[in-house]
C-alpha cells in the first residue's frame, strides 16, 4: 500500500516543488534537437508536468480515503466479481503507458466492500510506475488485507506501447497476468469458477 517510508518521503519531495520538473522538460526537449521557445512548445513542459502528477498520483493516494468506510458486515460468503475495469498505467522501464482491463473477483468472509471501491483501489496502483506483475499482485493483496476475504483472485490483460511502439513493434500482442490468494489459490474449482464466469459476455456487449 502506500504507507512505506519511500513514499512519505517522495510526498513530502513534491511539495512546493511545482515547475521542477517542466524545466528540466524544457532541457529534454533541447536534447531531442527541439527549440522549448517556439510557440507549439512555450506550454509544453509544463502540461508535461502535470501529465506526469497525474499519471503518478496514485503514489499520493490514500487508501483510507478511497474505501471511505464503504466495508460492511454481511452474511454472503458467495463469489463476487468486478470484471473489465480500464485502467492507464506507466511502464516503469521506459516511462511509456501500458493499458487494459483488470478483472477482480473475492469472496468474502461475512465482510464486503462498495463495489465502486475496487475500480478506484486498481486506479491507486496503476497510477504509479508499474510492471504488470507487480500492479496485479498489488491489488490482490490489498483486497485480502482489507477484507480478511476466504480468497481473492486479479486477471490483468494489458497492452504495453514498449513493445507496440519500439523494441519488438508488435502491436497486437497482450499480456495477462493473475494473482490468486486464499481458496482461488487452494482450489481449482473456484478459480476455475472465477476463469467462466471473466470470459462470460457483458451484459451489454
Amino acid at each position: 500500500m502506500n504507507s512505506s517510508k519511500s513514499v512519505e518521503e517522495l510526498n513530502n519531495h513534491k511539495q512546493g516543488r511545482d515547475g521542477i520538473i517542466a524545466a528540466h522538460m524544457e532541457d529534454v526537449l533541447r536534447e531531442l534537437g527541439e527549440d522549448p521557445s517556439r510557440e507549439g512548445l512555450l506550454a509544453t513542459p509544463m502540461r508535461a508536468e502535470k501529465a506526469l502528477k497525474f499519471l503518478t498520483s496514485g503514489y499520493q493516494a490514500d487508501l483510507q480515503d478511497i474505501v471511505n468506510g464503504a466495508i460492511f458486515e454481511e452474511r454472503c460468503d458467495e463469489m463476487v466479481v468486478v470484471k473489465d475495469i480500464e485502467f492507464f498505467s506507466l511502464c516503469e522501464h521506459h516511462l511509456l503507458p501500458f493499458y487494459g482491463k483488470a478483472h477482480v473477483a473475492y469472496i468474502p468472509n461475512n465482510r464486503i466492500i462498495g463495489l465502486s471501491k475496487i475500480p478506484r483501489i486498481v486506479d491507486m496502483f496503476a497510477r504509479r510506475l508499474q510492471v504488470q506483475e507487480r500492479l496485479t499482485k498489488q491489488v490482490a493483496e490489498c483486497l485480502q488485507e482489507l477484507l480478511d476475504a476466504q480468497g481473492v483472485g486479479v486477471i490483468i490483460e494489458a497492452r504495453h506501447f514498449c513493445m507496440m511502439m519500439r523494441g519488438v513493434e508488435k502491436q497486437h500482442s497482450a499480456t495477462t497476468t493473475s494473482s490468486m490468494l486464499g481458496v482461488l489459490r487452494r482450489r481449482k474449482e473456484t478459480r476455475d469458477e472465477f476463469l467462466a464466469l471473466v470470459r462470460q459476455n457483458s451484459l451489454y456487449a
